[in-house]
């Protein structure tokens, strides 16, 4: 199955889900370069607290380049613009870790969509799946997002970024 890309769900409700964060979106017109895309087009750019996306933008894609936002310190988002950081490992996995757990903010996604999706799309986890890491391997990103104040204990988001 191909995965599920920016034009299939409803922009408001990407909209609603990262505007508690203070992130914004700008659609960017099909065919345009994207700008702050670290990965190129079709892939999710990220310029200040703006989130930039085209139709064809994966919403994996976009959800990931918005969980770095939320996971990355004050001082980086301030200057942020094309390459999110965040080179230790925990924060990466912790990113991907979120961005499971807001799929099921999206009415189209869903926690199983974006295990397939990023499964297709070619995310590697050393268990082999991106379920099989989340369900068994990523207590270490759990405990950061909850150290970090970005989860609480039962795993719900606590609608705000890293301080």
């Amino acid at each position: 199955m191909p995965v599920l890309l920016c034009q299939q769900i409803k922009l408001k409700h990407l909209q609603d889900l990262l505007s508690p964060y203070g992130l914004g979106i700008e659609m960017v017109a099909d065919n345009s370069d994207i700008p702050g895309s670290f990965w190129q087009p079709p892939e999710a750019g990220l310029i200040g607290d703006t989130l930039y996306i085209r139709n064809d933008t994966p919403v994996h894609s976009a959800l990931h380049e918005a969980c770095h936002y939320i996971c990355m310190t004050q001082d980086r988002r301030a200057t942020l613009h094309t390459d999110a950081g965040g080179k230790a490992a925990i924060e990466e996995d912790s990113t991907c870790y979120l961005q499971i757990l807001l799929a099921d903010h999206l009415a189209e996604m869903g926690h199983e969509r974006m295990f397939s999706d990023m499964d297709e799309w070619g995310y590697s986890f050393r268990l082999g799946s991106a379920r099989a890491w989340f369900e068994e391997d990523a207590e270490d990103a759990f405990k950061w997002l909850v150290s970090n104040g970005l989860i609480d204990s039962k795993s719900k988001p606590s609608w705000k970024v890293r301080q």
